[in-house]
């Protein structure tokens, strides 16, 4: 495992920003990456649909935040943070609902097979309230964005200081 000081986090935002709050993950993501005080080792990535590839990117990684739209059935906007094997339970009991979320699904046991999986891995997940044609979050996931900006900064630097 490496150094801490070479241990890269990858913060990858998923969606489709032009189908609502769809597209939060990606939002989450270049918030974080405008953000002045985001340490080096912190890569925000926007993966939108990207599916298989995004491969290489996340086997290049040694932590991997994945920030996406979520459906867990609580008001629009808020957050909860699934680890490893919770995301496998959501993804499973959800099944798949959009195609980035069948591309997510089949990266993840791509990488789980092919030996490339972060040692870390979770989903931070915002309750969308509207998936439709338009490029603009609903107020209450527009508000979620700054908080899921900073929850994901404190999630990856927990894991920095643990490798």
């Amino acid at each position: 495992m490496p150094h801490a000081a070479a241990c890269r986090v990858l913060v990858l935002g998923l969606g489709n920003t032009l189908l609502a709050d769809d597209g939060v993950g990606v939002h989450v993501a270049l918030q974080l990456g405008r953000d002045p005080v985001t340490p080096p080792w912190l890569q925000p990535l926007d993966g939108g649909t990207l599916g298989f590839r995004l491969l290489d990117t996340l086997a290049a990684a040694d932590a991997v935040l994945l920030v996406d739209a979520a459906q867990f059935g609580a008001a629009a906007g808020t957050l909860r943070l699934f680890d490893r094997d919770e995301l496998d339970q959501h993804i499973n009991r959800t099944g798949r609902t959009s195609a980035h979320e069948a591309g997510l699904a089949d990266l993840l046991t791509l990488a789980q097979l092919a030996g490339l999986a972060p040692r870390f891995l979770a989903l931070l997940g915002i309750q969308p309230q509207t998936i439709t044609w338009r490029d603009t979050l609903s107020p209450a996931v527009a508000q979620a964005v700054q908080p899921a900006s900073r929850l994901a900064a404190r999630t990856a630097q927990g894991w920095h200081e643990a490798v």
